[in-house]
């Protein structure tokens, strides 16, 4: 234990929804839920608007949609968090050359070793000055936590959330971890703490005052003894800029090959769990999963996942590995079979990136069968038929970029249509446009920087208010006119009504509308999130 508070802990507040906050002006300060939108996805961060609704990261998508069906529902975009992290983590390199990072969003800091700070004023002032510059070079917050410990910093971040900072003082960490829950202290999940409970321990003071002894019987060598260590406050784990190569794995060599994919899938799961059995048993939890495969000729394969942040989840180290197995030909026999978990930390985090990405990948509508258009010159007897191009898919949240109308992101595609909302980062909220899915002026994009570059007017929008189109002053390529809110709403051309039940981009239906909006007001314009 040091004895000043010169460990600093980084957690960024929401940090893949306040991303997407920060990238669609029309979304700030609305209930904002990012994760895989397929009917198994699973949340990877709510803002704080949509946490008031009770969804949380790691709640299955359909839960999240029933608690609160008015928010805006989007796929991860990661290739924009990877590029604000690497900004983040470029200003706590600017501070020590000791940092630790946990994951994307998150990672400890030794501010004495790069010469920051050396006593709690200097800490203060390098944790308020480092929560500046985040705001300054991202537009997002971050909450900071400063301590003698790596486990204090962290509690201590957690407490400052949102956008705020704790200073944990040395000498005062027993007065405050005692009446805090003993979930608080790393290690301790949901299985442990029933465990604990149980026992009559709901409070760190109550496993201090158990004692050593009976936190091993309870728990494990091991186990019981940090866990002991820690509800004194003793921590003196360093923070390491690189940590060796580290795996818990098991595996199996079968008498007989296994044929039966079915029966592959089953041990696959049960070697997972022996797998997350040894990784708790040494107090760690890990990032990446990799599953191996010798099929009937020895021919070994591997594949591995990496996850947003480290897990010792049963249930995710098994679906991460189900989803590996899938990926692999096991034609002809299988005889062996190994899980394991790599990149190893001594902290869980919930956020899952993996089930995101997996989740994702199910967000759209399968492509409808292509019928041959009214009018359209059929096939000549005995000319074979040509293949319908595939439809194109379109994910909510996704970066697009139109012709004629600029950079925007979908709001919602199906029925053979994509919405479309007009706006960039540091313009007003945009307007809202509907196309045709195969619109050949509608293309994919890469995301856009979250602060205006230094020649872009804000005052400059690629929405001018007006609606388009056939009827409003212009002709438009698209097979479906606009849809949006302005004082005459255009219908699409032969549109359905839209499904009830489905959330609207800007909340509950006014009074008087019934379950699809406003009567005579096309709904996919509204909608966040795939529908049929």
């Amino acid at each position: 234990m040091r004895t000043a508070p010169t460990i600093l802990h980084l957690d960024m507040d929401a940090f893949f929804a306040a991303a997407e906050q920060a990238a669609k002006p029309s979304l700030r300060g609305k209930p904002v839920v990012v994760g895989g939108l397929g009917p198994r996805g699973v949340v990877a961060t709510a803002s704080y608007e949509a946490r008031r609704f009770g969804v949380h990261s790691a709640m299955p998508m359909a839960q999240a949609r029933r608690l609160a069906p008015n928010a805006a529902y989007l796929v991860p975009r990661f290739s924009l968090y990877r590029s604000v992290s690497e900004q983040v983590m470029a200003l706590l390199g600017q501070l020590s050359p000791l940092v630790e990072p946990l994951s994307l969003d998150e990672a400890f800091i030794d501010l004495e070793a790069g010469g920051a700070a050396h006593d709690t004023p200097t800490a203060r002032a390098t944790g308020e000055r480092l929560r500046a510059d985040i705001r300054a070079a991202t537009g997002l917050t971050g909450s900071v936590g400063l301590a003698g410990s790596k486990m204090l910093a962290k509690i201590a971040s957690e407490q400052a959330k949102p956008d705020g900072l704790v200073l944990i003082e040395p000498g005062t960490e027993r007065e405050l971890l005692g009446p805090m829950p003993v979930r608080t202290l790393p290690g301790v999940g949901p299985a442990t703490g029933e465990h604990l409970r149980r026992a009559g321990m709901t409070t760190v003071a109550d496993l201090a005052e158990a004692g050593e002894d009976e936190l091993v019987r309870l728990l494990g060598r091991a186990h019981g003894g940090s866990l002991f260590r820690m509800a004194l406050g003793h921590d003196d784990r360093p923070v390491v800029a690189e940590r060796d190569a580290k795996s818990v794995s098991v595996e199996d060599t079968f008498d007989v090959d296994l044929h039966d994919r079915v029966r592959v899938r089953i041990e696959v799961e049960r070697l997972a769990e022996r797998c997350v059995q040894r990784l708790r048993a040494s107090g760690h939890s890990g990032r990446t999963i990799v599953l191996k495969v010798r099929r009937y000729d020895f021919s070994t394969l591997t594949r591995s996942e990496t996850l947003r942040g480290p897990t010792d989840d049963p249930a995710v180290v098994r679906e991460a590995a189900g989803r590996l197995l899938e990926a692999v030909d096991t034609t002809g026999g299988v005889r062996l079979l190994g899980v394991g978990v790599t990149g190893l930390t001594d902290y869980t985090q919930e956020d899952l990136f993996a089930q995101a990405a997996a989740g994702a990948a199910a967000e759209a509508p399968e492509p409808a069968t292509a019928e041959v258009a009214s009018g359209a010159a059929a096939p000549e007897p005995g000319e074979p038929a040509r293949p319908e191009p595939a439809e194109r898919r379109w994910a909510a949240g996704q970066d697009v970029r139109h012709a004629r109308y600029g950079p925007g992101w979908v709001q919602g595609s199906g029925v053979g249509r994509v919405t479309v909302r007009f706006e960039e980062p540091w313009s007003p909220p945009g307007r809202v446009r509907t196309f045709s899915v195969d619109d050949e002026d509608l293309q994919a994009a890469d995301p856009l920087p979250l602060l205006a570059p230094a020649s872009a007017d804000p005052a400059e929008s690629p929405e001018d208010g007006r609606l388009e189109g056939p009827g409003h002053g212009e002709s438009s390529k698209s097979a479906v006119e606009p849809v949006g809110p302005g004082p005459t709403a255009a219908r699409p051309v032969a549109a359905p009504a839209r499904p009830s039940g489905l959330p609207g981009a800007d909340g509950p239906p006014p009074a008087g509308a019934g379950p699809s909006g406003p009567v005579g007001v096309a709904g996919p314009a509204r909608v966040f999130g795939q529908y049929s």
